[in-house]
C-alpha cells in the first residue's frame, strides 16, 4: 500500500526495506524469547548510516531532517522489525546539537555517527514522578570541577547497551525558581566510566523485549564540562527532543499499522472457510478498511508535525496529536489483525502476537493518551488547566 502522499525519501525507504529483509521474523522471535538485544540489527543500521541521519555532515552524519528519520523508522516497523533498540539516538541528537558546547559536539558526535559510541539512554522518568517531570528528585550538586549525582531513574531503556546517557537532574529546588521546571539541568554521562563507580543498572523484565532498566545514582561524580548548556535550563532543552520523540514514535506506529493491515489483507484473501475466502465477508472487510483509513489519517498528521519541526516552527500540539492518533491507529490495526487470524494470531510463528505486544506500549509511552488530551484541551482549545 502506498503512502497517502508521496515524499522525497523513496530511495531511503528502499534501502531500509532491503536492510530489514536480512532480519526476518525468525530473527526477532528468537530475540523476543531470550529478551536479547538486537546487536546485529543495530550494527547494520549504524553501518548503513541510518542512525546518523540527523547528525550534520560536518560531524560525520547525513544532515537530513526529522522527516527523513521518520521515513526510516516507519519502514523498519512496516517491515515487521522494531526500531526501539536504536531510535533514541535520533531524537536525543537535538539536545546536543542545539545546546551542547563546541567541544561536546566535536568530542561525541563524530563517534556517535560512526558507531564508536552509542547514545541510546535517556534518564528522565522516576518512580515517584512519572510524567510529572518537574517533580523529579534526582539531584546534581556542584562540587568543584564535578557534579555529584544522587537519585534513581526508571524505564531507562537501553542503559545496558549504551555508552552515553542524557540525564535530567535537579541542580536547585523547584521552590527556588519562578516556575516548577526551573532548576533542572541536562548532563551527558559516560556510562563506561560510571558503572560501578556510583552508577548501578538493573534490568526490568517486561511484557515486551525493550531492554528497559532502572538506574541508581549514588554519589556519582560527573565532570562539570559534561553539563549541557546553562545550569537550570535543562527542561527547556529537552522539550524539542520530546517533540521529536513523539513524531518519530508516530512514524513507527504508522509502520506497525501498515504491517498489520498488509498481514490481515493477505490472510483474508487466502484463508478459505465455508468454501470462500474470509475476506469476502464484510465482517472481515470493514475492520481492515477502517484500520487503513485511520492509519492514513494518522500518517498525514505525523507528516505535518515532522514538516513543522524541520521548518523550526512550534509543533507541540501537532507532535502530541500525531503520537496519539498514530498509536491508536496501530493498536486498532493490531486488534483487527489478531481477530482476522483467529487462533493463528496467537501462534508465535505469525509474528502477530509479538507485534501486538510491542505496539500496545505506545498507548502509554512516551506520553500517555490522557496527558496528550489534557495538553490539547489546555493549550489548543483554551480550556482550564486540569492540574
Amino acid at each position: 500500500m502506498s503512502n497517502a502522499l508521496n515524499d522525497d525519501f523513496e530511495d531511503v525507504r528502499v534501502s531500509v526495506r532491503a536492510l530489514c529483509a536480512g532480519f526476518p521474523g525468525e530473527y526477532w522471535r528468537a530475540l523476543d524469547r531470550e529478551r536479547a538485544y538486537p546487536e546485529a540489527f543495530v550494527k547494520a543500521m549504524t553501518d548503513a548510516g541510518f542512525l546518523a541521519v540527523l547528525i550534520p555532515e560536518a560531524y560525520g552524519g547525513s544532515g537530513l531532517g526529522l522527516s527523513a528519520a521518520a521515513a526510516i523508522l516507519e519502514e523498519i516497523h512496516k517491515s515487521g522489525a522494531n526500531a526501539a533498540a536504536c531510535h533514541a539516538q535520533m531524537y536525543m541528537m537535538g539536545t546536543i546539537l542545539r545546546h551542547g558546547s563546541d567541544a561536546q559536539k566535536q568530542t561525541y558526535l563524530p563517534q556517535v555517527a560512526s558507531g564508536a559510541l552509542r547514545l541510546q539512554a535517556f534518564g528522565v522518568t522516576e518512580p515517584t514522578s512519572g510524567t510529572d517531570t518537574a517533580a523529579i528528585k534526582t539531584t546534581a550538586r556542584r562540587d568543584g570541577d564535578f557534579y555529584v549525582v544522587n537519585g534513581q531513574k526508571v524505564w531507562t531503556s537501553r542503559a545496558e547497551h549504551s555508552d552515553l546517557m542524557l540525564l535530567l537532574a535537579r541542580t536547585s529546588s523547584a521552590e527556588e525558581g519562578a516556575k516548577r521546571h526551573d532548576g533542572l539541568s541536562v548532563f551527558l554521562v559516560d556510562m563506561r566510566e560510571a558503572v560501578g563507580h556510583g552508577l548501578t543498572i538493573r534490568p526490568i523484565r517486561a511484557m515486551i523485549n525493550h531492554a528497559t532498566t532502572e538506574v541508581f545514582f549514588d554519589d556519582l561524580r560527573i565532570p562539570a564540562s559534561n553539563l549541557i548548556g546553562e545550569e537550570g535550563k535543562g527542561f527547556r532543552y529537552i522539550l524539542d527532543g520530546m517533540n521529536a520523540e513523539r513524531i518519530l514514535i508516530a512514524a513507527e506506529c504508522v509502520g506497525d499499522a501498515r504491517w498489520f493491515i498488509a498481514k490481515a489483507t493477505s490472510y483474508a484473501n487466502e484463508r478459505i472457510v465455508f468454501g470462500r475466502p474470509i475476506g469476502q465477508n464484510q465482517g472481515i472487510q470493514f475492520p481492515i478498511a477502517r484500520a487503513f483509513a485511520e492509519s492514513e489519517a494518522a500518517d498525514l498528521m505525523a507528516k505535518k508535525a515532522a514538516a513543522l519541526f524541520d521548518a523550526g516552527v512550534p509543533c507541540g500540539a501537532e507532535a502530541n496529536m500525531a503520537k496519539m492518533l498514530a498509536s491508536e491507529a496501530s493498536w486498532h490495526a493490531a486488534e483487527m489483525c489478531l481477530q482476522t487470524h483467529g487462533g493463528f494470531g496467537f501462534a508465535e510463528e505469525y509474528d502477530i502476537e509479538r507485534k501486538f505486544r510491542e505496539t500496545r506500549l505506545y498507548q502509554v509511552a512516551p506520553v500517555s493518551t490522557n496527558l496528550i488530551l489534557s495538553y490539547v484541551a489546555e493549550h489548543v482549545l483554551g480550556l482550564p488547566r486540569a492540574f
